[in-house]
C-alpha cells in the first residue's frame, strides 16, 4: 500500500494549489484526479475556456464595429468558428499541461481515477486498477457541478455551461435560464456571434447577490447589446425533440428556441467520496462541514473550495488550499472571506468586493457613497470604453472602505487595488490621496474615492 504524508482528492484550483504548496512545505503529496487532464472544472470546462471564447467573440464584435471608429477599415468580417474553438482548446491545453508540469516540478504523485475514503487515513483510487493509499492527512477538493432544475432533463439541445462551450454552430435562438455570472458570460458570447439570446430569471433582477445599482446599470448595457431579459420568470419545464426546444414559463406563452442553457447555480461534488464510510458530516446544503482550520469532524480529513461553505470561485478555492496546508504544517493560515472579489467577464466587466448597499442597509450600518462614471475618464474616452461606473461605500464615521462595485472596462483588474486597500483597512481618503498615474482607468477608482466626500475633480 503506497504511503504519502498527504492525499488530495481533486486537481482543480483548490486541489492542485494545495498539492503544490504542500510539496513546497516538505510534504510527500499525492493528488487523485478522475479526468486525464488536470486543472478541474475551471481550467477544463469553466473559467479558462469561457474566457477564451469571451475574448474571441469580443474581438469579432470589435472588428465589425469599433475598429472603424479608430480609422481601421477591415472590410467584411467573417466568423471562422472552427478556428475560434481551436484557439479555445489550445488555451485550455496550455493550462492543463502547465498544471501537469508543476506537479512534476514539485514531485507531486498523480493518481488517475476517483478517490474514495474507506477509513481514516486510507483512500482507494478507483481507476484502471484499484489502488489503496495511506496518508496522515486527506484533503477533499472535488469542486462543484451544475445544479439541476426540477422538470428539466439535461441532454441533447438542453445543456449546462459545459455544453455551451462546445456548440458546433451558432444557435439562432438561445434561451438562458438564470441571470447569474455564467448565464450572462455565455449568453454574451453567443449574442456576439449572432444568436438571439433570451435570459430568463426567477428574481426581479440580474446578478443576484451583487450590488443592485451596479446590476441595474449592467442590465441596461447588456440590453443595448441585444440581450433580452425576462425577469420574474419561473421556468416550469423544458423539452427538446432533437430539432429544437420548448421552454415552459409560468404565466407566459411557451418559448421556442434552438438551444437551452441551464445556468442556475452549482452544487458541491460530494457523492462517491465515501464520506459515509467514515462519518464526515454535511450541512443542509450538502456541503462538507469544517471548522476554521478546514478540519471535518473526522481527525485527519479536511475539505476546501466549492465543497465547503463560501463563494464557489476558483480563487477562493486556491486560497483555501494554501491556508489549509499551511495550517497543517505551521498552525498559521487564513482566508478573509469578506474580501473575496467577484468578477463577471462580460463587456464591460463587472467586479465587486465587500458589502453591497443592500447589505449595509440591512445591517443598519451608516455609510457614505462615492460614484464616478467611466465617461468622465480620459483614458476610457481614448480607449472607446466609456460605459459604466465605479462605486465606493465607506463607513460614515470611520471612513473605512466597506465595499467597492465597478461596472466598466477592465473592472476585474481595477478591483485588485481595492481588495488590497481593504485588506489594510484603508479609508476612502487613503485611496483618494494615493497618486494614480494619468491617464489610466485606475483614476476612475480614485475619483470615486474622492466622491465619497463630494470632492471628485473631473465631474
Amino acid at each position: 500500500m503506497p504511503k504519502h504524508d498527504m492525499v488530495i482528492i481533486g486537481a482543480g484550483p483548490g486541489g492542485y494549489v494545495a498539492a503544490i504548496r504542500a510539496a513546497q512545505l516538505g510534504f510527500d503529496v499525492a493528488c487523485i484526479e478522475k479526468e486525464t487532464a488536470l486543472g478541474g472544472t475551471c481550467v477544463r470546462v469553466g473559467c479558462i475556456p469561457s474566457k477564451a471564447l469571451l475574448e474571441s467573440s469580443e474581438h469579432f464584435v470589435e472588428a465589425q464595429t469599433a475598429l472603424k471608429e479608430h480609422g481601421v477599415d477591415v472590410g467584411k468580417v467573417k466568423l471562422n468558428f472552427k478556428q475560434m474553438h481551436e484557439r479555445k482548446d489550445g488555451v485550455v491545453k496550455a493550462n492543463t499541461d502547465g498544471v501537469a508540469f508543476l506537479f512534476k516540478k514539485n514531485k507531486v504523485t498523480r493518481y488517475e481515477g476517483s478517490g474514495e475514503i474507506t477509513a481514516p487515513g486510507k483512500v482507494t483510487v478507483h481507476g484502471e486498477e484499484d489502488t489503496e493509499l495511506e496518508a496522515e492527512h486527506i484533503i477533499i477538493a472535488t469542486g462543484s457541478s451544475a445544479a439541476p432544475l426540477p422538470n428539466i432533463e439535461i441532454g441533447g439541445l438542453i445543456g449546462t455551461s459545459t455544453e455551451a462551450l462546445t456548440y458546433e454552430k451558432v444557435p439562432k435562438h438561445l434561451v438562458v435560464i438564470g441571470a447569474g455570472v455564467i448565464g450572462l458570460e455565455l449568453g454574451s458570447v453567443w449574442n456576439r456571434l449572432g444568436a438571439k439570446v433570451t435570459v430568463l430569471e426567477y428574481l426581479d433582477r440580474i446578478l443576484p447577490g451583487m450590488d443592485a445599482e451596479i446590476a441595474k446599470e449592467s442590465q441596461k448595457i447588456f440590453k443595448k447589446q441585444g440581450l433580452e431579459f425576462k425577469l420574474g420568470s419561473k421556468v416550469t419545464g423544458a423539452t427538446t425533440d432533437g430539432k429544437g426546444c420548448t421552454v415552459e414559463v409560468e404565466g407566459m406563452d411557451a418559448i421556442k428556441c434552438d438551444r437551452v442553457l441551464v445556468s442556475t447555480g452549482r452544487k458541491p461534488n460530494t457523492e462517491g467520496l465515501g464520506l459515509e464510510n467514515v462519518g464526515v458530516k454535511l450541512d443542509d446544503k450538502g456541503r462538507v462541514k469544517v471548522n476554521d482550520q478546514f478540519q471535518t469532524n473526522v481527525k485527519g480529513i479536511y475539505a476546501i473550495g466549492d465543497v465547503i461553505e463560501g463563494p464557489m470561485l476558483a480563487h477562493k478555492a486556491e486560497e483555501d488550499g494554501t491556508a489549509c496546508v499551511e495550517l497543517i504544517k505551521t498552525g498559521a493560515g487564513h482566508v478573509d472571506y469578506n474580501l473575496v472579489p467577484n468578477i463577471v467577464y462580460t463587456d464591460p466587466e463587472i467586479a465587486s468586493v465587500g458589502k453591497t448597499e443592500e447589505e449595509l442597509k440591512e445591517a443598519g450600518i451608516e455609510y457614505k457613497k462615492g460614484v464616478f462614471p467611466f465617461m468622465a475618464n480620459g483614458r476610457a474616452r481614448a480607449l472607446g470604453h466609456t460605459e459604466g461606473k465605479a462605486k465606493i461605500l465607506a463607513d460614515a464615521t470611520t471612513d473605512r472602505v466597506l465595499g467597492v462595485h465597478i461596472v466598466g472596462h477592465a473592472a476585474g483588474d481595477l478591483i485588485a487595488e481595492m481588495v488590497t486597500s481593504m485588506a489594510f483597512s484603508a479609508s476612502s481618503e487613503d485611496v483618494a490621496r494615493v497618486v494614480h498615474a494619468h491617464p489610466t482607468l485606475a483614476e476612475v477608482v480614485k475619483e470615486a474615492a474622492l466622491a465619497v466626500e463630494n470632492r471628485a475633480i473631473h465631474i
